[in-house]
């Protein structure tokens, strides 16, 4: 539909739902636009609940995406508070847990994911908790105290940040991870271990490889997890950041196609050609590496719901962005372009024991791939410009300093 004078619903007012809501009215949607969320508050930036959050650097008027009253100035309806249970597709509505139905003449799914639970005795104990929203955050910032034993299950994204959030607060903190090293599922090798070096600089405690058995508890309270081998480590407070799996049951309901997120073509639609899928719960294609993936990072949102808004206000898809990520642990900035598939060797810039550096992923014939960047915003922007050029870079000259990245990178 491109004449813009029908209703879009969005279900899902994070970050790709707002940005979507945005986006339509950028590109001159003139028609009804409704944004839907279950949660109470507006929508807000989740990356600093592990960071800026947690360390009461921010506060919630700095967390929010855009100003309350952009909403009501754009002629956007924003439903908060209300959870969607069914799509009846036949009926082209949504339906609400209050047994409302919502027509629309296109949807659009901003799902998310959710925080993948801990399957093991004791999960349920109190001071067990997980990051996905504000409420979680305020629930451990407020346990969160100088001696405070804290243990993190998963040594990914999240769980790093908030580790190294709870040493600036005074926490004792050990993390378990189950794989052989941090950052497994995201970062090289060498990547891990330079962040496992700095954590343990700053006093965490790493246990990797290693499983957690159960979670032990004293009147209610959780006490200790229980490893695999048998030790128990003490805990006040337990984080559980073991990855998260996207949203997809209403689109599974609706026989919509699934495939570890909800199956989307180049311009963000499903297999009904009236929904559209766009930010964490979508699998989506990728040009630049032929590929299909689910990707969960802000960046991604933010494309996807402008090729979702391209789509339905006629105009020409956006240019395909390089996929990017970002962490920020202590005074680390850790900037991540690019995906290392095909990647046949690893070129190092700079020097992690002077200042920032770059890891550069190339192919057998030379391409770069992906870069991760510690404390390298030049690298990193250059790394991201040679991948979305499809750039062949020698080794040797992406090595040698005396070649600048603005000449590499050109």
């Amino acid at each position: 539909m491109s004449s813009g004078l029908g209703r879009v619903v969005i279900v899902g007012a994070g970050h790709a739902g707002s940005a979507a809501a945005a986006a339509l009215r950028q590109f001159g949607w003139a028609g009804r636009v409704t944004l839907i969320g279950e949660e109470p508050l507006p929508p807000y930036q989740r990356p600093p609940l592990s960071k800026a959050w947690l360390k009461g650097d921010a506060d919630f008027a700095g967390l929010l995406l855009r100003p309350a009253a952009f909403y009501p100035a754009n002629a956007i309806e924003l439903r908060l508070s209300e959870r969607v249970v069914r799509i009846d597709r036949p009926a082209k509505a949504v339906r609400l847990i209050t047994g409302e139905a919502i027509r629309y003449d296109c949807l659009i799914l901003a799902l998310g994911a959710a925080a993948r639970p801990l399957n093991v005795p004791g999960a349920a104990l109190r001071g067990v908790l997980a990051l996905r929203s504000v409420p979680d955050a305020e629930a451990l910032r407020r346990a969160l105290r100088r001696g405070v034993r804290l243990v993190v299950i998963g040594g990914g994204y999240i769980g790093l940040e908030v580790a190294a959030s709870a040493r600036v607060l005074g926490a004792e903190v050990t993390v378990i991870e189950r794989e052989s090293r941090v950052l497994s599922r995201v970062a090289c090798p060498a990547l891990s271990d330079f962040f496992a070096r700095e954590h343990v600089a700053r006093g965490v405690r790493l246990e990797c490889g290693a499983a957690v058995e159960a979670l032990e508890g004293a009147g209610g309270a959780v006490a200790g997890a229980r490893l695999s081998d048998g030790r128990l480590l003490a805990a006040d407070l337990v984080l559980v950041g073991v990855g998260a799996g996207p949203n997809q049951t209403l689109a599974r309901e609706a026989a919509l196609a699934c495939d570890d997120g909800i199956v989307v073509n180049e311009r963000a639609r499903s297999s009904d050609p009236n929904i559209f899928a766009i930010g964490d719960c979508a699998r989506r294609p990728l040009p630049l590496y032929g590929r299909t993936m689910r990707l969960e990072s802000v960046p991604n949102a933010l494309e996807m719901a402008k090729q979702a808004a391209a789509a339905l206000c006629g105009r020409g898809p956006p240019v395909p962005e390089v996929p990017w990520f970002w962490s920020d642990q202590y005074e680390l900035r850790l900037q991540i372009a690019g995906l290392p598939f095909d990647v046949a060797q690893t070129v190092s810039r700079g020097n992690p024991e002077t200042g920032g550096f770059a890891l550069f992923h190339l192919t057998a014939d030379d391409m770069v791939r992906a870069v991760e960047a510690v404390n390298a915003a030049p690298e990193f922007m250059a790394g991201k410009t040679m991948i979305a050029r499809l750039r062949r870079v020698a080794a040797e000259r992406l090595r040698d300093p005396r070649h600048t990245l603005q000449e590499l990178a050109s």
